[in-house]
């Protein structure tokens, strides 16, 4: 058994060592092969086609050309097409015969050298890469449009002036055939006093092209409010009201290096007279898909204060309800000294689309003096017919009628809880 065992032992020793040599001899022999080949490519085999050695002496030719020019590309054969009839032209080019297929002529604008992706000519101009978005603020006019009005802003830091051009208005809807408009630019909270542009006779477009200086301190800028008023001039003298647009600055980075243009649409006034206690504008949207409840406080008017002076700062007070239980509340900034305050503020709410039946919104109009309490100038609750009934529960349902779209209204203020 002893003996069997060593004559195994001595056979399996045998087989390892023949691949091991094996394997020797192969790594050997690729690696001669490898040095053969790369000896192979440093000495390559020299051609005698005719061809060929009119090809050489062409690329020689153009080579020692191109370096006696300064700012040149030199002009390399790819391999796929050597061993082609090549003609020498007089104006130092290589230029293909004819006959040769891969060189049929491009249409497009010539160049000394083109791209190496061969899309574009190098020199010339690609037009889509060079598109500005279309400008669609004189074209594209929402139904029911009662005009459009451009003007810029900006504000001297130094001398303390807010500079504001009147640049036109388009559009406009007059009730009599001819129109000679001309506005009337207010800095709110002073309604008082006010800017007017010139009269342009006759047109519907008019282009004003005017400037106006205000003067505000930086301090009280954010609490000023730009309201611009659009009138036409009938042969009576009369004047008629064409719109609106109110544009509050405090949501702006007024600055000398930063000149906004602004375009904004009319808006009708509304000429019903304010509540007792004023009345409050505001938006609400609801967002089904991520249950979100929007409301955008807008402005207020007719606001009855109980002190008139810089120190009163008036702000609004949002808060969501769900049973008639506190759920969350934000608050507008304060704005000083006005009884018609806006805000232009959006506030959002996580609501589930379950809660809509049972959540309501309510609107309080503060107004708070330093060192003293605070005053409520008035209230309003939106909501579903559980807590609301009247404009307010139209409001709420036209709401959810309209997902993810802004429903604007405004309404009265009361004192009632």
């Amino acid at each position: 058994t002893e003996q069997a065992v060593a004559v195994t032992g001595g056979i399996i020793a045998g087989i390892l060592l023949l691949v091991l040599l094996g394997i020797t001899a192969y790594l050997l022999w690729k690696k001669f092969c490898h040095l053969f080949s790369y000896e192979k490519l440093i000495n390559p085999v020299k051609t005698t086609n005719a061809n060929a050695i009119f090809q050489d002496q062409a690329n020689s030719e153009i080579q020692q050309k191109s370096t006696s020019r300064s700012r040149s590309v030199p002009f390399i054969i790819p391999p796929k097409l050597h061993r082609r009839d090549w003609i020498h032209l007089t104006n130092e080019e290589q230029v293909q015969d004819d006959r040769d297929p891969y060189m049929t002529p491009q249409s497009g604008p010539r160049s000394s050298f083109h791209s190496l992706a061969g899309a574009y000519v190098v020199g010339t101009i690609n037009p889509d890469l060079y598109k500005f978005p279309e400008d669609k603020s004189e074209t594209d006019f929402p139904d029911g449009n009662i005009g459009r009005l451009w003007f810029s802003v900006e504000y001297e830091q130094e001398s303390e002036r807010l500079l504001v051009s009147l640049i036109k208005v388009r559009k406009l809807q007059p009730p009599a055939d001819s129109c000679s408009p001309f506005v009337k630019i207010y800095l709110l909270p002073y309604e008082r006093s006010y800017l007017q542009s010139k009269t342009k006779r006759k047109t519907l477009n008019p282009q004003f092209d005017e400037n106006f200086v205000f003067q505000v301190s930086s301090k009280m800028l954010l609490q000023r409010t730009l309201k611009f008023l659009v009138y036409h001039v009938d042969k009576q003298k009369k004047h008629h009201f064409l719109g609106q647009v109110i544009f509050p600055l405090k949501n702006e980075a007024l600055t000398e290096d930063n000149k906004l243009v602004i375009w904004r649409d009319l808006e009708k006034e509304d000429l019903e007279p304010p509540s007792e206690h004023g009345d409050i504008q505001f938006s609400l949207s609801y967002n089904d898909y991520l249950g979100r409840l929007t409301v955008v406080v807008l402005r207020a008017r007719g606001l009855k204060l109980q002190e008139e002076s810089p120190a009163v700062g008036v702000y609004v007070k949002v808060s969501l309800m769900n049973h008639n239980k506190f759920i969350k509340s934000k608050k507008t900034a304060a704005l000083l000294g006005t009884p018609n305050p806006v805000y232009n503020e959006t506030f959002s709410f996580k609501a589930d689309q379950t809660e809509l039946d049972t959540a309501s919104l309510s609107l309080s109009v503060l107004q708070s003096n330093k060192g003293e309490k605070t005053l409520l100038l008035g209230r309003v609750v939106v909501g579903p017919f559980m807590y609301t009934r009247g404009k307010e529960l139209e409001h709420w349902n036209e709401m959810i009628s309209k997902p993810k779209e802004l429903v604007k209204r405004w309404h009265a203020l009361c004192h009632s809880t």
